[in-house]
C-alpha cells in the first residue's frame, strides 16, 4: 500500500476535534496562524532528536514520543511556561506504519495530558529524527531568563541528579546491575524524564534565573554564570544523589554522571536568599524534592566545587553536539 505524507497526517496525527478560540488556522495550510492572549507573552522552544545522537536504534515508539515531547516541554519549564501548542516534524527513512502508529497513539495521548493542541508540522525521508516546536504563554513581566542571577544568590536543583545517565550506560551495556527494580528504575529516568512545569510556574515569582539541566550540571549552570556575570561555588556534599545511584556505583561513577552527563531534565535555579521562605512556602504544594547546592559569587572568582569544605577539581565538560 503506498503513502503519501498526508495521508500519515491526516490519519495518524490530525485528531484534534476541540477547539481553542486562539488557534486561527491549525493542521491543514501552509503555515498555522496564533493569537496570543492579551498580557501574555509567546515563548517557542525547537529541539532535534537524531537517532544514534540523542536516542538509540533500539528505542521503542513510544518511549521516543515522550521523550521528544518531554524535551521540548522541559525547556518550557524553565522559562516559567504554560505550555500551549506544537509542531511536529519527522524525517524517516521508510514508512514503517507499524511505528508511525505507536508513535502517533501515545504522542497525541501525551499532548491531550498536557493540555496541548497540535497545530502543523511536516514529513520527509531521511535518517529518523524528530523535531517539536513548543509554544508556551508566559504572563508579561513573569520570564525566567538565564541572566538574572545576582552575587549572594543561592543556587537549587530540583529532583536528583545523575539517574538518567546511569540509565543510559545500562541501555548500552557500559555497566550492569542485578537488581531488577534499580535496572527498571533508571532506565526509565533516562527513557521518561518528566519536565518540572508546575516547578517552573512557581518559580517565576521568585527566582531570578534558570535553566534545565539537558547537558549536564556544570555546563548548564555556566550558561547562567556567564550570562549572568557570575561565578559559583557548589557543595558537593549536598547534591541530590539518589540512594541508589550511591549503594550500588562507585562514587566516581555518580558523581560524574550528576555533573556532567546531562538528561536529567531537573530545573537549575536561583533565588535571592530573602526569598528562601518563600520558595520553602510555595513548594510545598509540589512532590518534587529540591537542593540548594551552592551560591552565586563574583564573575572573577568562577565557579568552584568544594567537598568537605576544601576546593577539589574535576577535569570533564558536559555534553556536546560537535565533540
Amino acid at each position: 500500500m503506498i503513502i503519501n505524507e498526508f495521508e500519515i497526517i491526516n490519519n495518524y496525527f490530525n485528531h484534534f476535534k476541540k477547539k481553542d478560540k486562539y488557534i486561527m488556522k491549525g493542521i491543514g495550510d501552509d503555515c498555522a496562524i496564533l493569537k496570543i492572549p492579551k498580557n501574555k507573552f509567546l515563548s517557542v522552544s525547537t529541539d532535534t532528536l537524531v537517532e544514534g545522537i540523542h536516542f538509540l536504534k533500539t528505542i521503542n515508539p513510544i518511549d521516543l514520543s515522550y521523550k521528544a515531547l518531554a524535551v521540548n516541554l522541559s525547556d518550557l519549564a524553565a522559562m516559567g511556561a504554560d505550555p500551549k501548542w506544537l509542531t511536529l516534524s519527522i524525517t524517516m527513512p521508510y514508512i514503517n506504519l507499524k511505528w508511525i502508529k505507536y508513535f502517533s497513539k501515545n504522542f497525541i495521548k501525551l499532548i491531550y495530558k498536557n493540555k496541548m493542541k497540535l497545530i502543523g508540522g511536516d514529513t520527509t525521508k531521511g535518517p529518523l529524527s524528530i523535531t517539536i516546536s513548543a509554544y508556551g504563554l508566559i504572563p508579561k513581566g513573569k520570564a525566567l531568563f538565564r541572566n538574572g542571577a545576582k552575587v549572594g544568590d543561592l543556587i537549587y536543583v530540583t529532583g536528583t541528579l545523575g539517574n538518567s545517565a546511569a540509565g543510559l550506560e545500562l541501555l548500552t551495556k557500559k555497566i550492569s546491575i542485578t537488581d531488577k527494580k534499580i535496572y527498571n528504575f533508571l532506565i526509565k529516568k533516562h527513557l521518561r524524564p518528566v519536565p518540572r512545569i508546575l516547578q517552573g510556574k512557581i518559580l517565576r515569582n521568585i527566582a531570578t534565573s534558570a535553566i534545565d539541566i539537558s547537558d549536564g550540571l556544570i555546563m548548564d549552570l555556566n550558561h547562567i554564570l556567564n550570562a549572568s556575570k557570575c561565578g559559583a561555588t557548589l557543595n558537593l556534599d549536598n547534591f541530590p544523589i539518589s540512594k541508589k545511584l550511591k549503594n550500588n556505583f562507585f562514587k566516581k561513577k555518580w558523581i560524574n554522571w550528576a555533573l556532567y552527563c546531562g538528561e536529567d531534565y531537573e530545573l537549575c535555579f536561583t533565588i535571592p536568599k530573602k526569598q528562601k521562605k518563600k520558595l520553602d512556602e510555595l513548594m510545598k504544594f509540589s512532590d518534587v524534592p529540591y537542593t540548594h547546592i551552592g551560591n552565586i559569587t563574583p564573575f572573577k572568582k568562577g565557579y568552584q566545587l568544594l567537598e568537605f569544605k576544601k576546593p577539589i577539581k574535576l577535569k570533564k565538560i558536559g555534553f556536546n553536539h560537535f565533540f
